[in-house]
């Protein structure tokens, strides 16, 4: 049996710290799928179909992956649809660990079968967010250490407009 785990997330936008975590989850599953969700707390800059064409590039070298979005979704639910029986939450910082313990204990008692692994994030991704990206890239800033070509690009005119 194949091991699949699930990768969800707002993606707003996907950056090079989600791709860091993704590359360490297809180190020990056999695929990961990467879901494009929504979280009702946030306001999201870039649309679903900007987010799956800034995630599929970022991916297109990376075999065992595949893309999705279901943007009203119990994450648990969608783990059963694709098969996952892991789930993948990158980790940053201890703030990070209190915030996702509280969602891994949920999602445990929705679906005690399904269980969720936490990977860290290597020193150089530990500070990143979307929300700081997007807030030095409205500043004239330099996100190319951060963010893929195209999701500079996308969010790039997004901001403009």
């Amino acid at each position: 049996m194949s091991k699949v785990a699930l990768f969800a997330g707002s993606f707003d936008p996907f950056t090079k710290g989600h791709l860091q975590i993704l590359k360490k989850a297809l180190a020990v599953f056999d695929e990961v799928v990467v879901a494009i969700m929504t979280n009702d707390s946030k306001h999201y800059l870039l649309n679903t179909d900007e987010k799956i064409q800034v995630v599929k590039e970022a991916v297109a070298s990376l075999a065992g992956v595949r893309v999705i979005a279901r943007p009203a979704t119990l994450t648990t639910d969608l783990a059963r649809q694709v098969g996952a029986q892991f789930l993948v939450r990158g980790l940053r910082n201890s703030a990070d660990l209190e915030y996702e313990t509280g969602i891994a204990q949920m999602n445990q008692t929705l679906a005690p079968e399904i269980q969720t692994v936490f990977l860290l994030a290597d020193q150089d991704n530990s500070f990143v967010s979307s929300s700081m990206i997007k807030e030095v890239l409205v500043f004239g800033g330099d996100v190319s250490a951060f963010l893929t070509p195209t999701a500079i690009e996308i969010l790039s005119r997004k901001l403009k407009d």
